[in-house]
């Protein structure tokens, strides 16, 4: 097992999963019963993944997410009423109501705004640690990507500058197995795409249990503070699953049913709380009262958002083009 954090750390991970795990449901069943407008991409079942390597991240570090940002953009800070807004289209949403699912963020809190392009916040994080060293800042910047981004330019390309300017970039795969539809097998003659490449460029790398908040914190902790101290890059790469479709409209038909079970067995959220107890770090009780509360948080961020307003006309027009602020 694991080296268990203090009680303060590790009741504040679980409430970040439990956040994740619950919006994503919530906003699930929106979307099923026609309340939400839109598509989406959920990473329930890889809550470990955000919450073990964004946890210990300063609030001046950055964030870098994909197609299915909502747990990253949850676990770097982005709040819960701007996230509902924002599925909704309104307003009050972190990138007022223009991104929707698949582009949510918030810079304040160091997330930059998702991008759906596969592969394609890669160089942007490049981009952002190297002005972070430009700067001689001692910021980091972590940068999520799916198993199918290693079969892209823009992964070799972006592994490469970093490598060679050692950038402050911790590059984090999250191979759940399935490049939409397409098993990472059929695409990738190596078991870890990301990790198993890393020394083509000589970067140091690690596959992780992604499942397992506590060794995904561990390796995270390693991985910044070398980015930190000016050793350059790292690459993660977390072995996990996603519970659901690549999105709402996938039913998963192409996924064996014993593989499903093994993964839902070793579900990142319940196995945590379960290791919460068995360690006494928390009882049932103090759990169920976390759990409440965040259900009753999320009950009234959806209230908040299907109140509302919708953004004026007029903003279609901003920040189209940098206006010198």
């Amino acid at each position: 097992m694991s080296k268990l954090p203090n009680k303060e750390k590790a009741l504040g991970m679980y409430r970040q999963m439990y956040l994740i795990r619950k919006y994503e449901e919530r906003i699930y069943y929106l979307f099923l019963e026609g309340i939400m407008p839109g598509t989406i991409h959920q990473s329930t079942g890889q809550e470990a993944c955000a919450v073990g390597m964004l946890y210990d991240l300063r609030k001046d570090d950055y964030m870098a997410s994909t197609h299915r940002p909502a747990g990253h953009d949850l676990a770097k800070g982005v709040s819960l009423r701007g996230m509902m807004c924002e599925m909704f289209g309104k307003e009050d949403g972190c990138c007022h109501g223009k991104g929707g699912a698949m582009h949510t963020g918030d810079v304040e809190v160091g997330a930059l705004v998702a991008n759906a392009i596969v592969g394609g916040n890669l160089p942007i994080a490049a981009g952002v640690a190297l002005a972070f060293k430009m700067q001689k800042k001692d910021n980091v910047i972590v940068c999520f990507f799916g198993d199918g981004a290693t079969n892209e330019g823009s992964f070799h390309e972006s592994m490469n500058a970093a490598a060679i300017w050692k950038l402050p970039v911790i590059y984090v795969c999250e191979n759940n197995l399935y490049s939409a539809t397409t098993s990472i097998a059929l695409t990738c003659n190596m078991p870890n795409p990301a990790a198993d490449r890393a020394v083509a460029y000589a970067i140091p790398a690690e596959v992780v249990d992604g499942n397992d908040v506590l060794k995904v914190n561990e390796a995270a902790a390693k991985a910044i503070k070398r980015a930190r101290g000016g050793e350059g890059p790292t690459i993660i790469e977390l072995k996990t699953y996603r519970h659901g479709g690549h999105s709402r409209n996938d039913a998963c038909q192409y996924r064996p049913k014993d593989e499903e079970k093994h993964w839902f067995d070793r579900d990142p959220v319940k196995n945590f709380r379960d290791v919460l107890i068995s360690t006494q770090l928390a009882t049932e009780q103090e759990l169920k009262t976390i759990e409440k509360a965040i259900e009753s948080d999320i009950d009234e961020s959806v209230e908040y958002a299907q109140n509302a307003p919708f953004p004026q006309i007029e903003s279609a027009l901003a920040d189209v083009y940098w206006e010198g602020k």
